[in-house]
């Protein structure tokens, strides 16, 4: 289109050019595949007194195919989706064969909690988690002493 000056042409520097190409590269789909091997999923994570509650957004999928791991300090939620549609016609003849694979995951740093008192629930879609913070006193007060 035209500038607000007429006839006037806009003029790039190098440098433009130069950073304009670099994104066009990588915001070309031909990258799109490398992009989601592994994609994330959205998450609110909310604290009390007692512990840190997990919401996960994992629409679509099972209980088997989501993963829990703790090894300490990460909580690790790996959730695989893996679906082949098939139709045959009265001839046993492919008409439509689609497959999707969707691998998410999510890495959270919890220290200080109790392992073995994790619960995990999974209701539409939404994965809930109740991560129990550990029983041991967090801080502890030190007494000044008179220096001599």
């Amino acid at each position: 289109m035209f500038e607000m000056v007429p006839f006037k042409k806009r003029k790039e520097d190098a440098f433009s050019q130069l950073a304009r190409s670099f994104n066009d590269i990588f915001d070309d789909e031909w990258l799109t595949p490398f992009r989601t091997l592994t994609t994330s999923f959205k998450a609110d994570i909310r604290e009390t007194d007692q512990a840190y509650l997990v919401e996960a957004e994992l629409p679509g999928f099972k209980k088997e195919e989501i993963e829990i791991d703790y090894a300490h300090p990460y909580l690790t939620i790996k959730a695989v989706h893996n679906e082949e549609a098939n139709e045959e016609n009265d001839g046993h003849q492919v008409i439509r064969r689609e497959r999707r694979y969707g691998e998410y995951v999510r890495r959270f740093y919890v220290q200080d909690i109790e392992e073995e008192g994790i619960r995990a629930a999974l209701k539409d879609g939404i994965l809930s988690l109740e991560i129990p913070k550990s029983k041991r006193a967090d801080r502890k007060r030190i007494e000044i002493r008179d220096g001599k």
